[in-house]
């Protein structure tokens, strides 16, 4: 078996075999010119390039090459070399048109991710390729676990400046995206001892279920008409919130109660979970602080590009206390994370795109959900926009015991929408009603009205 590398400009791999080295090469050309392996028009390597190559005489290749153009198979002329004749290759059949996937519907206001088509895209590739002109060598390395040390700065100045967030790069780890962070904590915790994760009683099954797989147990938090009771997680090791704006009833968690869940940790060496979900997106006023602020010591802030760039960016990091970062770091973290998509956002953070892109945002969603509060109010008296004016989603309140007939007009509008029951944990106790979580950021601008209009023809 031989590879060669044609001066033409093409890698030629032969398996000649056989009784002869003329007729193992002659079959090893004819069948790859017989396959299409080799398309017609491809310009072979010379006889004598192709012999010293394989280790043979130049005159066996020759010879091979003679008897396949005697074939047919090949051509040669003087001044162009030997090539593959011109022929008909027989074609795979065209694959059957794609089918539409079950459930997929013309309308989409599923939350959780943001307007796709309004992601920077010009300025994203100017920050590429100002962090790719200017980033060190090392920079293509494997580098920090943590992360690239551009990316930690910048993020620190950020989370620092918007966020009320008190951390050193040091403290930073970079991971991809909120589950990829969660599963590192749980994965940690579970290690140290850990057995019970405390949750919020309407969240994401998919954390849940990551927390399971570490080998940790979900109990949800008891809740009120102001929210997660989040002030006494009872024995848990640890608890997971949301508390800038709480996914998915849409609620800022209370002052006392931010306090409170901090003594707790303070009191029992537990440790907060904060998932800034939505941290950048509020209407009304000022965005609540990080809950980290108050003790950097018992609580992990948890960010991510998700909402205000695009998930496929697969970026997020990780403000540890300092005395969780080495097991953090341990079990993996920003080598999971391309190291030119790391430049590229501290580029953007950098250069104040970020800031720019984010207050684009805020003005595009609010008058998204402005708009969806003034249809409601004009064809759906019967049904209210709960939670604070922040965020993604909101959750519209239906009337009693109209929660599934609801989703399942919406069905019947092609559109696709959740019911809030979707969200409910399994061992949580009481409800808040019937609802649904409409994310009212997901269609892109062209199919907003027609979305709108669908989800209003659904509605009581």
């Amino acid at each position: 078996m031989a590879e060669h590398r044609a001066t033409s400009g093409i890698d030629l791999h032969l398996e000649p075999a056989g009784p002869g080295l003329r007729r193992g090469l002659t079959d090893a050309l004819r069948e790859a010119v017989r396959t299409g392996r080799l398309a017609p028009g491809t310009r072979l390597p010379s006889s004598r390039s192709l012999a010293a190559d394989l280790g043979i005489a130049r005159n066996t290749v020759a010879d091979a090459y003679g008897d396949l153009v005697a074939e047919g198979w090949l051509t040669a002329r003087q001044g162009s070399g030997t090539r593959v004749a011109p022929r008909e290759v027989p074609r795979p059949p065209a694959p059957a048109a794609p089918r539409r996937a079950p459930g997929r519907l013309s309308h989409d206001l599923v939350p959780g991710t943001p307007d796709l088509s309004s992601f920077p895209r010009a300025e994203w590739l100017r920050a590429t390729r100002r962090a790719l002109a200017s980033a060190p060598h090392d920079a293509l390395g494997y580098g920090d676990p943590r992360g690239r040390p551009e990316l930690r700065a910048a993020l620190a100045d950020y989370l620092a400046r918007v966020r009320g967030v008190r951390a050193d790069a040091e403290q930073i780890v970079v991971c991809s995206g909120f589950a990829h962070g969660l599963q590192l904590l749980c994965e940690v915790l579970r290690a140290r001892g850990a057995r019970t994760l405390a949750v919020e009683p309407y969240g994401l099954d998919v954390h849940w279920d990551l927390a399971a797989r570490a080998g940790l147990t979900t109990t949800p938090l008891p809740f009120d008409a102001l929210g997660t009771r989040a002030q006494d997680p009872g024995d848990a090791d640890a608890v997971l919130l949301s508390p800038a704006h709480q996914f998915p009833l849409g609620g800022a968690l209370r002052p006392e109660r931010r306090a409170a869940v901090v003594d707790w940790a303070r009191r029992t060496g537990g440790l907060i979970l904060e998932d800034d979900y939505d941290g950048e997106f509020r209407y009304d006023r000022q965005a609540v602080g990080a809950l980290q602020n108050l003790d950097p010591d018992h609580v992990v802030h948890l960010g991510t590009a998700s909402k205000s760039l695009a998930p496929g960016l697969r970026l997020g990091w990780m403000v540890l206390p300092p005395s969780l970062l080495p097991d953090v770091v341990a079990h993996g973290g920003g080598r999971s994370v391309s190291a030119l998509e790391q430049l590229a956002l501290a580029e953007f953070l950098i250069s104040g795109a970020y800031d720019r892109h984010v207050r684009a945002a805020r003005l595009r969603y609010r008058r998204r959900r402005d708009s969806l509060a003034g249809a409601l109010a004009d064809r759906a008296p019967d049904v209210r926009v709960t939670g604070v004016a922040a965020g993604l989603h909101a959750v519209l309140q239906l009337p009693p015991g109209t929660e599934q007939s609801v989703v399942q007009a919406a069905t019947w509008q092609n559109l696709a929408v959740h019911g809030l029951s979707r969200y409910r944990h399994p061992a949580a106790g009481g409800t808040v009603g019937d609802a649904l979580v409409v994310g009212y950021a997901t269609p892109p601008d062209h199919a907003w009205s027609g979305t709108l209009e669908a989800l209003c023809r659904a509605l009581p």
